[in-house]
């Protein structure tokens, strides 16, 4: 998981350096992990580009106090072994959603092929780009609100199974 020290390294968000290394960005809160969680998938699933991913997170976490290190660390679902999958499924559900004809199968052979810059363009000025846009938007905001869910619940979930240990009565037999 990226350290508040690696950022630190980083020429480009040195402007920022007070508000990114505010230590409310570190800490990991009831409120700031599901946020961090969020805007890690909506990050980066929607821009697919992993230097970029982590740097989008940690600006965006300023102005919703989100946890910087879980949206960085949720940004890595979207790898090598996943991004044709997240392609493939954004084509499908722009179509779906937009009633557009992109083709599917015509991107996975382009994949396979190792297609080069004029054949991906010539895929990207037919129905795919705004299908694909519009997917990639569509799965990474329905990610985040699914994610934020999930951990705001397995966070209360852990805080309760604590607050039960606690209460417990103590055996008296020691």
């Amino acid at each position: 998981m990226p350290t508040r020290e690696s950022f630190e390294k980083i020429g480009f968000l040195k402007p920022f350096a007070h508000r990114i290394f505010h230590p409310a960005l570190w800490r990991f809160t009831r409120r700031s992990v599901p946020r961090g969680v969020a805007l890690g998938l909506l990050v980066g699933i929607f821009l697919l580009i992993p230097g970029i991913q982590i740097a989008g997170v940690a600006l965006l976490a300023l102005p919703v106090r989100a946890n910087i290190p879980v949206g960085a660390a949720m940004t890595f679902l979207s790898m090598p072994a996943t991004t044709p999958f997240i392609l493939a499924s954004s084509v499908f559900v722009g179509n779906w959603m937009l009633g557009l004809h992109a083709d599917v199968a015509r991107f996975q052979a382009l994949i396979n092929s190792n297609a080069g810059f004029s054949e991906w363009s010539a895929w990207l000025l037919s129905d795919a780009a705004p299908a694909l846009l519009f997917g990639l938007f569509a799965i990474s905001v329905m990610s985040a609100i699914v994610g934020y869910i999930l951990a705001a619940a397995f966070w209360r979930w852990r805080i309760m199974s604590k607050w039960r240990r606690r209460s417990k009565p103590v055996d008296a037999r020691g």
